[in-house]
């Protein structure tokens, strides 16, 4: 912490992109992307990679990832018309849940102007029991293994 305040990351911090454009109905009365959409962000940043890196089938494979806890920071402003970059990394991998990182990147900016974290706990989709991370989920998510910013 710097006087306070809590460093922002930068994208170097990130190991994997995700390019999102802002939509008219994401601005608020405020004119600015409301709070709640960066959440929508996160989720697509993780179920991207995930789905992309064929480690997640979310319509027929045996598991499913349910988020238990989610957080955003909030450093800058961004608006539609835009585009974000959401920056993707895996702080902590547990037997059968996972806390990713995720960074909010306004246009070309080399620094976030959110960032925040979720946590997924993976459950058989059947019996939504917690279950072990199959070999192929666990591979995807150690490729993104980074140094947390410290949320």
């Amino acid at each position: 912490m710097d006087g306070g305040r809590l460093r922002r990351g930068t994208r170097a911090d990130y190991r994997h992109f995700t390019t999102i454009s802002t939509r008219w109905m994401d601005n608020d009365a405020y004119g600015h992307v409301n709070n709640v959409v960066y959440y929508s962000f996160f989720d697509t940043v993780v179920n991207e990679y995930l789905v992309g890196a064929g480690a997640l089938d979310i319509t027929h494979g045996p598991v499913i990832g349910l988020v238990v806890e989610s957080m955003c920071r909030y450093a800058a402003s961004i608006a539609f018309p835009g585009v974000v970059h959401g920056g993707l990394r895996v702080v902590r991998i547990g037997n059968s849940s996972v806390r990713y990182e995720i960074g909010i990147f306004r246009d070309d900016e080399d620094v976030a102007a959110a960032e925040g974290h979720f946590v997924h706990v993976y459950v058989d989709r059947q019996t939504r029991r917690p279950t072990p991370l199959p070999a192929s989920l666990r591979g995807a998510l150690e490729s993104l293994v980074g140094v947390s910013g410290g949320d």
